[in-house]
């Protein structure tokens, strides 16, 4: 198995709301907010090259949303999905799956193309997977999470026919690539993949812990719809990954790709950072 980072490019949203509780005299110490309140986030993917399938965890916005879409969330930086997978070797054609841990914008935009007056997968050879659960959840949203789930980044998928659904809460393993975890704080049914590298084991950690900043247990998310629920599943996977020593990938933190993780008086914390190519 070959793991590569996907770089899909950085974007704002408001530090209160990605911080949750946590007041800004502490969270800002992490990722200084603008003169907007907004901070800055990577959205981070996974690419995965195991035999003769190449799996895409997760895809970015995209690029198909209008100007004042995309202008609320201010796309910034030289990534896109596109020059990243190419600069990882690849082409777009050659991608077989692309798993998509939930569908919010930020993780299922890419997934879709516009191509003149059509949108199509952007992937045109893959299997998209999603859960069950999850799409049943995203096409029928809750007014609270509807502006997350859009139409144009989902419904093209179901028509294509490259749509492919996981059922259940346990995956031992998934197509001999990766375990599942699923949890339901931060939306209904997302999808965390657990991969075995290079002796190390990688927690694909999504939206349950966007960065490093999100370790310690308070740090839940805003946009979380059960954050009690967050607080439990971020208790049990810390767990896991201390006492097994896990590493982290964060989807969402500007600047770190890895960690490793340690115990400590004030609770679990970061260890130490790291690029996958590092490993």
């Amino acid at each position: 198995m070959n793991l590569k980072t996907i770089e899909t490019g950085h974007f704002k949203l408001d530090g209160g709301a990605m911080h949750g509780v946590v007041p800004k005299s502490l969270w800002s110490k992490f990722n200084p907010a603008d003169d907007n309140n907004l901070c800055s986030w990577a959205m981070r993917c996974l690419l995965i090259e195991n035999d003769n399938r190449l799996i895409l965890i997760d895809t970015g916005i995209g690029e198909k949303q209008d100007a004042k879409f995309l202008g609320h969330y201010y796309l910034h930086g030289d990534d896109n999905l596109k020059k990243s997978i190419e600069n990882a070797g690849y082409s777009l054609d050659e991608v077989t799956d692309v798993f998509l841990t939930h569908l919010h914008f930020d993780h299922v935009g890419g997934a879709v193309k516009r191509e003149s007056d059509q949108l199509l997968p952007t992937f045109k050879n893959a299997i998209y997977w999603s859960h069950e659960k999850h799409w049943d959840w995203a096409v029928h949203p809750n007014a609270r999470e509807k502006a997350s789930f859009l139409k144009e980044n989902i419904m093209p998928l179901q028509e294509s026919g490259q749509l492919k659904m996981l059922s259940g809460n346990e995956f031992k393993n998934w197509e001999q690539t990766f375990q599942i975890g699923l949890v339901n704080g931060h939306t209904e049914a997302m999808m965390l993949p657990i991969m075995q590298y290079k002796g190390h084991t990688i927690l694909y950690c999504a939206d349950l812990i966007p960065s490093v900043a999100h370790i310690p247990m308070p740090w839940v998310m805003s946009y979380d719809i059960r954050p009690l629920d967050t607080l439990k599943e971020k208790e049990y996977y810390l767990k896991m990954a201390v006492e097994n020593n896990w590493l982290l990938y964060f989807e969402h933190d500007p600047h770190i790709e890895l960690c490793s993780l340690q115990q400590t008086d004030k609770g679990i914390r970061l260890k130490e950072t790291m690029k996958l190519s590092d490993l």
